[in-house]
């Protein structure tokens, strides 16, 4: 058999006014044919769909066409959008014949002009192999399922724990794949809509009322042999689009009714616990710093307002500010994406002091903060990272500005913006020396929470905020909870 791999993936912040561009995807890695291999074996969707076909041995001939990847921010600029849909045409015109596409995508894109970007990737492929192929579309969980992604996918699934496991998704929607191409598996697909948004703070999928529902996703699997894969999709929070809101997708051997009960239970376990999902655990700006200050060892601020990690731009100087106003006795480390900053920094040259406004240069909540600091460390080019779906990432120019108990790792691209600990070492600053590391995540503590003693969520503003209701939405169907009263989510 013969299948096509396409991977692109951008998670969607349309409250961050930034749009993402080609140069974003760059300096992730964009790889075409043989180099997508070469890059991504043993990592992400990638590796887990490799790991899958190779153990068929010459069975499987995989033809990889292309693997974009830019993290999360804002929409994608219309070029790069058209050039993703050119990648994709003519990607497949060169591969020939083919029994079925692995589609590895995120499911929470959008673009300039485009509210449904991966719609219009499916329906770009679709173009060119036609109806009758086998298409497995495999997403974040976070991504948003629209009418023409169910239409134009032979089955979908997705991501089964938050932190998210990339590998684990590649491989279960190539067993899926393979079993399609092969006529063991007869898919059938139902799905439900649900008119429901809810912020970051109960997605972990390890407790709360997001274990429950996907728990039980988990057991139908188990129970049931017919049950091949049950996704649930908790949408990205902010993601304003005509077709916004969370889902559940059933996909099972042949058996109608089996899909179609199994997700309309799943709709109802996640709408009674509705009003679970909107529980804050946030607390205000000087009261996380005046506990981090009086824990012992090193603390994780959470700043949940400007999560690089769900789309915001990394400009926020909520932090900092309360930081200086309070004169707090620990040093913080405090990323910034800011090239404005970065260039002034460069321009001074290292050991320089400077005075300049740094934060509030990209999104409407914040405004710029006048701060005179040291110039530590400059540096550029990519930064390898180890705990990752990929093995480097391009920051672009970037810098050490020490401002008062302040470090600030200023940098031209959002990249991984300070959520590794690698970025800081790359700069030769260890974060463990440091009592207070500020994460632009509200979930993916991961990478640091080994050092630490503690994490405290820390509620700011930005457009990543837990006040998902005070966002000036305009394109979610309406009414949707928690922005109306609703007392039942079926129509």
């Amino acid at each position: 058999m013969r299948v096509a791999v396409i991977h692109i993936g951008q998670e969607t912040d349309t409250f961050n006014p930034r749009f993402t561009t080609w140069e974003d995807f760059e300096s992730f890695g964009i790889y075409r044919g043989a180099e997508v291999f070469e890059h991504m074996r043993g990592l992400g969707q990638v590796g887990g769909y490799l790991d899958v076909a190779e153990a068929r041995g010459s069975e499987v001939e995989s033809i990889p066409i292309i693997r974009g990847w830019a993290g999360a921010g804002g929409r994608i600029d219309r070029a790069s959008h058209e050039a993703f849909l050119d990648e994709i045409r003519d990607g497949l015109r060169t591969a020939g014949p083919i029994d079925g596409v692995a589609m590895q995508l995120h499911g929470a894109c959008s673009a300039d002009g485009e509210d449904d970007v991966e719609g219009a990737q499916l329906a770009a492929c679709r173009e060119i192999i036609g109806d009758d192929v086998a298409v497995v579309l495999s997403l974040d969980h976070h991504a948003n399922i629209t009418t023409r992604m169910v239409e134009l996918s032979t089955a979908i699934v997705g991501h089964r724990t938050q932190p998210h496991d990339p590998f684990d998704t590649g491989r279960i929607a190539a067993e899926l794949l393979f079993g399609i191409i092969d006529g063991d598996v007869d898919p059938v697909m139902a799905w439900r809509k649900l008119p429901l948004l809810s912020h970051q703070e109960q997605y972990l999928t390890s407790q709360g009322p997001m274990k429950t529902w996907f728990d039980r996703a988990r057991a139908a699997e188990a129970d049931q042999a017919e049950v091949l894969a049950v996704s649930n999709f908790p949408m990205q929070p902010w993601l304003d689009v005509s077709e916004g809101g969370w889902a559940t997708v059933v996909v099972t051997n042949g058996a109608r009714r089996v899909a179609e009960d199994l997700a309309d239970e799943l709709g109802d376990l996640a709408w009674s616990m509705r009003e679970e999902f909107q529980v804050r655990t946030s607390v205000g700006v000087d009261e996380a710093l005046t506990d981090a200050v009086a824990t012992e060892g090193m603390v994780l601020l959470s700043d949940t307002g400007d999560s690089v990690f769900g789309g915001a731009a990394g400009d926020s100087n909520v932090i900092l500010e309360a930081a200086l106003r309070l004169g707090i006795d620990k040093t913080i480390l405090i990323p910034l994406v800011s090239p404005d900053v970065v260039a002034a920094l460069w321009e001074a040259g290292e050991g320089a002091t400077v005075t300049l406004p740094v934060g509030g240069d990209t999104t409407p909540f914040y405004e710029p903060l006048e701060a005179t600091g040291v110039v530590q460390r400059l540096r550029s080019g990519p930064v390898d990272v180890i705990e990752h779906s990929q093995r480097s990432v391009d920051m672009g120019r970037t810098a050490i500005f020490e401002v008062g108990p302040a470090l600030l790792l200023v940098s031209e691209l959002r990249g991984l913006g300070g959520n590794v600990p690698e970025v800081y070492q790359a700069c030769g600053v260890e974060p463990q020396e440091h009592g207070i590391v500020v994460l632009k995540t509200a979930s993916n503590f991961q990478y640091f929470r080994p050092m630490a003693t503690k994490v405290i969520r820390v509620d700011t503003p930005g457009p990543t905020q837990s006040g998902i209701v005070d966002l000036p939405w305009e394109r979610v169907p309406r009414p949707i909870f928690p922005l109306d009263e609703m007392t039942s989510w079926r129509t």
